[in-house]
This record gives structure tokens, C-alpha cells and sequence, in this order.
């Protein structure tokens, strides 16, 4: 790699940064359902992308502590989000599933954050959105590898 592209990526990475935080400050409050903090609307999402994980899947496709999983899913249980069923096979574990109320509750959470995103890029030109298009498969390679260092718990 040469000095030159170590420091495009090097800019690209703090671009980045800086557009997720940028998002994240701008995340609105739920209406009704107070502030959901950042680690509940993971845990949820990942939930309802992985219905019936156990306590030890979601800790570690999310990378986090068992007890700070659980913590988390008590408020989504409290809230109504989630739903804990014992496991028929096995009745040491118990298995997690999103309620339609969670599911409903997620979409629109996701809708009312990435609606500030929307207008930014309906703001920009034909051809920045093109560029933006262009780099889709590679945002996600990024985070497709995000995902796998922080399961591998990296």
C-alpha cells in the first residue's frame, strides 16, 4: 500500500466516523416510548434479524457482555419489544423473539432515523448520488467486516 492510499483510507475511515456520528446525534426520540438507548435498538434488531437466539447468541453477534444482554432484554421484555420462551429442548435456555409490537416499534425507529439521512441526499446532485450508488457495495463490505471482527470479538 502506498503512502498516498493509507492516507485515503486513513481520511476515508474518519469521513465515516464523522457521518455516523453525525447520524447518531440526530436520532430522534420515540414519541411515547422515551429514549431507547443505542445497545436496546441493536439487540432488538438483532432479534428480530436472528428470532430464537439465546442470551449467548445476541452477546456475541452484538460483542457484548452476557449480563449487560441481559439487562437489555429485561427493558425490551418491560417495553413489550420482546418476547423470552423457554427452550423445548433444552429447558436451561431460554430462546428470544420480537413481538409485532417490537417489530413495529423497530421500523419506525429506523424510519424516524434515517430520515434526516434521506433529506441530505435529496439534496445532493445527480451525480453525488451516483458516486454514493457506486460506493453502496463497498459501504457494505465494511460493514459486513465490522460485523464479523465484532462476533469474532475483535
Amino acid at each position: 500500500m502506498s503512502e498516498d492510499d493509507g492516507a485515503v483510507r486513513t481520511e476515508l475511515a474518519v469521513s465515516l466516523r464523522e457521518l455516523a456520528w453525525a447520524i447518531h446525534r440526530q436520532a430522534p426520540e420515540r414519541a411515547g416510548v422515551g429514549p431507547i438507548p443505542t445497545t436496546e435498538i441493536a439487540l432488538l434488531k438483532q432479534i428480530i434479524d436472528n428470532p430464537g437466539s439465546t442470551v449467548g447468541d445476541l452477546a456475541q453477534s452484538l460483542g457484548l457482555r452476557q449480563p449487560n444482554v441481559s439487562a437489555s432484554l429485561r427493558s425490551l421484555i418491560q417495553r413489550g419489544f420482546v418476547d423470552r420462551r423457554q427452550s423445548e429442548t433444552d429447558r436451561r435456555t431460554a430462546a428470544v423473539f420480537a413481538t409485532d409490537l417490537g417489530i413495529t416499534e423497530h421500523q419506525e425507529i429506523s424510519a424516524d432515523w434515517s430520515a434526516p439521512v434521506q433529506t441530505a441526499i435529496a439534496e445532493l446532485t445527480p451525480a453525488e448520488v451516483a458516486t454514493l450508488a457506486a460506493a453502496a457495495p463497498a459501504l457494505e463490505a465494511i460493514l459486513r467486516r465490522l460485523r464479523q471482527r465484532e462476533s469474532a470479538g475483535v
